[in-house]
């Protein structure tokens, strides 16, 4: 077999990358099942080209190879999940198809795994010009490799986990970026010749953000039909598969002003949309097809880069960053907790609690 093309390593056996859009070329002799086509467009991004291919593919009950054993879990498993990470799970599974597919399941060793992180860690261009390489992007790609054998036990592929629990990787530092008072002093003080639009619906999303902890999913997906008599009602998205926990923020002063002040910079009258933060046209920032909001994300960094240049603020932070601020101005952990949605306290001591502790 000759070596396949760089753009086709790491894609399962018979698929390529042809103008923008992925192909499978269709077996002889089984050209009836791919609708007489030798060669079957599959899509043009790989969660899409899994799809149409899980949909014609008949899922085998065996799997040798850690590339057939990635291929049984990218059609049973990550059609699934959420938009946002079926695109990133694509991605790393032709990473680790590129990489450990041809290697055996009963050959995978937790110094297999060291081995794969350490490679990847390594800096290097490609010929195109990019930079690959990098810890935090391996780790998720091990998470992915990890949860591919825990279905695998659970198939009766294998009878034990080969690396669960036998690994120790150094983990991501958390962000330790705490946004101080006066920063969003400064940030709502910014000027803005229109009294609607981007600065003033960016500042008023900074109110709200503060006083709820809400993500920036959750808090974009708001409807005016949340906005009740005794709160504003939310269903987290990111716990709703597993929790499927409800939060009621109850209404105070500082709520109600601030749901008030989105209300007042929206550039739609309020009948034209249902949404709470929304476009021109009446539409959510939020785009369940993409499952990210790219045209807030813009408005943002623009709304950083004026912070930057026109006010005392000279470190910029994220708009996750908010969210770790309300966290971490709760009076307790507990409360905490409870603000953020979490299950446990742990991954908020941990990543939201970022104030400086005062000893007297």
């Amino acid at each position: 077999m000759r070596e396949r093309n760089r753009e086709n390593k790491g894609l399962p056996a018979r698929w390529r990358l042809y103008h923008g859009a992925y192909y499978f070329r269709v077996p002889v002799g089984e050209e009836g099942k791919w609708d007489g086509k030798k060669q079957f467009r599959l899509g043009k991004t790989l969660p899409e080209a899994y799809a149409v291919w899980a949909k014609r593919m008949e899922i085998q009950e065996q799997a040798e190879t850690v590339a057939e054993l990635l291929d049984k879990y990218a059609l049973r498993v990550v059609p699934t999940k959420a938009v946002k990470t079926r695109v990133d799970n694509a991605r790393a599974i032709k990473r680790l198809r590129a990489v450990l597919g041809d290697v055996s399941i009963s050959e995978v060793r937790p110094k297999l795994i060291y081995q794969y992180v350490e490679h990847r860690k390594t800096k290097r261009v490609d010929e195109s010009g990019r930079v690959q390489g990098g810890g935090t992007a391996a780790h998720r790609e091990i998470e992915v490799l990890s949860h591919a054998f825990t279905k695998a036990v659970e198939w009766g592929i294998i009878d034990r986990h080969p690396f669960k629990g036998e690994i120790r990787l150094a983990g991501e530092k958390p962000r330790t970026r705490y946004v101080e008072d006066w920063e969003i002093i400064e940030c709502l003080g910014l000027s803005s010749q229109r009294e609607k639009g981007s600065v003033r619906l960016i500042q008023a999303y900074i109110r709200l953000k503060l006083l709820t902890g809400l993500r920036q999913g959750d808090l974009l997906r708001l409807r005016l039909d949340d906005l009740r008599e005794d709160g504003i009602h939310v269903e987290p998205r990111k716990t709703a598969h597993t929790t499927g926990k409800k939060l009621i923020f109850v209404w105070t002063p500082e709520r109600r002003a601030a749901v008030d002040a989105c209300l007042e910079v929206r550039q739609v009258h309020i009948s034209a949309s249902p949404w709470l933060f929304c476009t021109r046209r009446g539409e959510c920032y939020f785009k369940e097809s993409r499952g990210e909001a790219r045209g807030w994300k813009a408005m943002w960094q623009r709304f950083m880069k004026r912070v930057l240049a026109e006010t005392a603020v000279r470190d910029p932070f994220t708009e996750h960053d908010l969210r770790a601020k309300a966290g971490s101005d709760a009076e307790s952990l507990e409360r905490a907790r409870q603000l953020l949605g979490h299950a446990d306290a742990a991954i908020t001591q941990r990543v939201y609690r970022r104030r400086p502790e005062r000893i007297e």
